[in-house]
């Protein structure tokens, strides 16, 4: 018997795992090789997965509103359930931009709220259409907007469809207005997703230049900085002016379901309320009707609408301590400088001297134009009409707040990049070590 080898483990009667008889026949097991964009099994015709993503985003941003109203019904005896989910499709169409024309003149006051979860289902939307044709991280600008526009034509179907069943008891609604605005809204917001999981993002972020990818980024962050404040703001006057919107919340005769359906309208119309705040603090103010303004300098409002929201308004022009509010849209632009300056310096290291004047400042000023564009397109969606009457005209203007804020957060921004630059140390020069000497 030979020896048994550490390299050649035996079993039980000498035999070797190597002595085992190879079969020569069996041809080798041939692993595919995985393919780029994901696992075809995985993947499903593009109309069928933009059909489902698109109606599952519908689903999902329908059901808040048919369950708000819904509330607001139910203290009312002639409410059927069919006029209620009719209401809510007529609220679902205007959360997404579409105007209704009712007995009292134009409604067009889109709830925010409602907004902002349509555009992040639709987004979601555009990732979940984008993974299943097998487009994730193939960095295909073509594959990508393939997939949003299959968003956007499903949800445009959508949109006529919910503007037929509207019917003529309902508020006029325009089918081919409905059918455009929800192509436009899925498409925009299916391409964000479908960007960003595809990795085109990455390959658009890197074709910019450095100034100007910096610049954006800080433009950003001032502006939702000041719509935060702007929030903050609005927050804090509607609490002060609690026991008013306490006492047009019970005027409402509805029950306790009636009564909290209205507060959840209010909280749709939060987001609205932040913008106007905004624009208050840049200085061009809001309207609340036609000849009406509500401005640091001035304000002016004849009767008002019960409701809520509103408790919340001024009482005259600010004075006193009350003018520091008119410094938080330059601190805005200040912070993101700083965290401008700050973050060039980290990337830049420690032991390297800091950025050059005009790599700091020239992303500081691309920034005030970056928020003015944001404020006011925000400021612009968040206006609208409230009938025929005087409330034809409610909210901001959006090219003069966006305007005044570029100017603003790019002075702002300037400042705090400047004064971060300035106070940051150079690395002091490191003395030369001398040399080793090997012990004899």
């Amino acid at each position: 018997m030979s020896p048994v080898t550490p390299d050649r483990p035996s079993r039980p009667g000498g035999v070797h795992a190597d002595d085992r008889p190879v079969d020569r026949a069996a041809p080798a097991r041939r692993v595919p090789a995985p393919r780029a964009g994901g696992s075809p099994r995985g993947r499903a015709p593009l109309p069928v997965a933009a059909g489902v993503a698109a109606g599952w985003a519908a689903l999902t941003s329908y059901l808040p509103v048919a369950i708000v109203l819904g509330l607001v019904h139910l203290g009312t005896d002639s409410s059927t359930l069919t006029n209620t989910l009719r209401t809510a499709l007529a609220g679902w169409l205007l959360g997404h931009g579409v105007g209704l024309h009712t007995e009292s003149g134009p409604l067009g006051l889109a709830p925010l709220a409602l907004t902002v979860l349509a555009l992040w289902r639709l987004t979601r939307a555009g990732v979940h259409v984008s993974r299943a044709i097998g487009a994730r991280d193939t960095r295909s600008p073509r594959r990508a907007l393939l997939a949003a526009g299959a968003v956007g034509i499903a949800y445009a179907l959508l949109g006529a469809l919910a503007a037929v069943l509207i019917g003529a008891d309902g508020p006029d609604v325009s089918v081919l207005r409905a059918g455009v605005t929800f192509a436009v809204v899925g498409t925009l917001a299916a391409l964000v997703g479908a960007t960003r999981i595809t990795a085109v993002t990455q390959v658009v972020v890197g074709w910019l230049p450095g100034p100007v990818r910096d610049g954006v980024r800080s433009g950003l962050v001032a502006g939702l900085l000041l719509l935060g404040a702007g929030a903050g703001a609005a927050g804090l006057a509607v609490a002060t002016g609690g026991g008013d919107a306490a006492d047009m919340i019970g005027a409402y005769r509805t029950g306790v379901a009636g009564q909290a359906g209205i507060t959840l309208v209010s909280v749709a119309y939060a987001p609205n309320a932040a913008v106007w705040s905004a624009s208050y603090l840049l200085g061009p103010g809001f309207a609340v009707g036609t000849d009406t303004a509500v401005r640091t300098s001035e304000v002016s409002v004849g009767a008002l609408p019960a409701v809520p929201l509103l408790a919340g308004l001024p009482r005259g022009p600010v004075d006193g301590f009350g003018a520091l509010l008119l410094a938080v849209p330059v601190l805005a632009g200040m912070v993101a400088g700083w965290l401008l300056a700050r973050r060039l310096a980290r990337l830049a290291g420690p032991e390297r001297a800091p950025h050059r004047w005009a790599e700091v400042l020239a992303p500081a000023a691309v920034a005030g134009p970056v928020a003015g564009v944001l404020i006011g397109v925000a400021a612009a969606v968040s206006g609208g009409p409230l009938g025929a009457g005087r409330l034809a005209q409610v909210g901001p203007v959006g090219w003069q707040v966006g305007a005044v804020a570029a100017g603003v957060i790019a002075v702002g921004a300037l400042l705090g990049a400047a004064a971060t630059r300035a106070l940051t140390r150079a690395p002091a020069p490191q003395a030369a070590k001398p040399p080793r000497v090997p012990p004899r």
